[in-house]
Parts: C-alpha cells; sequence; structure tokens
C-alpha cells in the first residue's frame, strides 16, 4: 500500500485519477493507493460473492470492488465485497450505511483494513464487517452493537459460520480459498 503525502485529496481526484488498475481510496484527505490484487485475493472475492449472490434475499445486491463507498464528503473506500441495503439502488456510489463490507488482507493492505477501515466502517454505521485472512484461512465476523463493533465470531478452515447478517448464509473459509 502507497500513501502519498501531498493533499489533502477530495473525492473529486477520483474522477480525474489514471486508469491504471490501482484501487485509490480517500479518508479524511489521505489517499491510499493499493496494488492489483493477488490470485487467492480475487478467489475468494469471487467465491465470497458468488456465494452472498445466491444467499441474498430480493432487494440487497453484492458488488465487489472497485466499487465506492462512500458515507461522508471525505471518504471513499472500496471493499473487497459489499452488500448495498435494499433502498440503495441505481447510485453511482454507495452512500447509505452497508448491511455488509468485507475486506480480504493481503500484506499491503492488512494494517488498513485491521485498523482504519473497521474505524470508518464502525462510525459509518455498517451493519456487519467481516475480515477473511487467506494466510490463516479464517474469518472474523463483526456487527454493529450500539454504535460499536462486537466480534461475534472467528471461524477457521473447514468450520462453518452461519451468518445471520446481513441475512443467512453458510460460509466456510477454506473453501473461499480452494483453487477449482
Amino acid at each position: 500500500m502507497e500513501t502519498l503525502e501531498s493533499g489533502p485529496y477530495t473525492l473529486a481526484y477520483l474522477d480525474i485519477a489514471p486508469d491504471d488498475g490501482r484501487r485509490r481510496e480517500i479518508i479524511d484527505g489521505g489517499l491510499y493507493v493499493t496494488p492489483s490484487p493477488s490470485r487467492i485475493h480475487q478467489r475468494a472475492v469471487v467465491q465470497l460473492s458468488s456465494t452472498l449472490n445466491v444467499a441474498r434475499p430480493a432487494g440487497f445486491e453484492v458488488l465487489v470492488a472497485p466499487f465506492d463507498y462512500r458515507p461522508t464528503s471525505k471518504r471513499s473506500l472500496q471493499p473487497d465485497v459489499l452488500v448495498c441495503n435494499p433502498d440503495e439502488h441505481g447510485a453511482k456510489h454507495a452512500k447509505k450505511p452497508l448491511a455488509l463490507a468485507v475486506e480480504i488482507l493481503s500484506p499491503s493492505t492488512k494494517m488498513l483494513d485491521l485498523l482504519l477501515k473497521r474505524g470508518v466502517y464502525e462510525q459509518a454505521g455498517v451493519r456487519s464487517y467481516w475480515i477473511l485472512d487467506p494466510d490463516k484461512e479464517t474469518l472474523t465476523v463483526l456487527e454493529l452493537v450500539d454504535g460499536a463493533y462486537l466480534e461475534r465470531d472467528v471461524v477457521a478452515g473447514e468450520k462453518v459460520f452461519e451468518a445471520t447478517l446481513p441475512f443467512p448464509v453458510q460460509v466456510i473459509p477454506a473453501e473461499l480459498l480452494r483453487a477449482p
């Protein structure tokens, strides 16, 4: 992950940024640029988004990065996988609190995902935040309770996670990472 020092950056910058395959996110004037993800990262994105899409009730929408979530006029994030609420369709960017944000850890984004993005998602009212660690084959599930994230579960390997938020779905971390 690369943090560019000059700034502050605004969301208008994202409209003129070069299309070079790198992900750009802005948090309170800071620009965070990350390289293209690895194969295992992309495999997990595809598998998880497919699993969520099959289980989603009518109205919910499952999307993957690059798609901007802009909870404030100074923040634009791109969760690896996100679930939008039924009342927010057709917008160029998601603005309302997400039903779910998922980040898949990689060496270049680990600290950003575990610390900064966790706080931003929590402040924005994202109901559930999942963190998938491919190296450990773990899924950490955080749920918003009274404005703060509580760790609901940590599942590893072949263990089944029975999600209730954003909707009922079964997730097995090892299956998300397995090559076809």
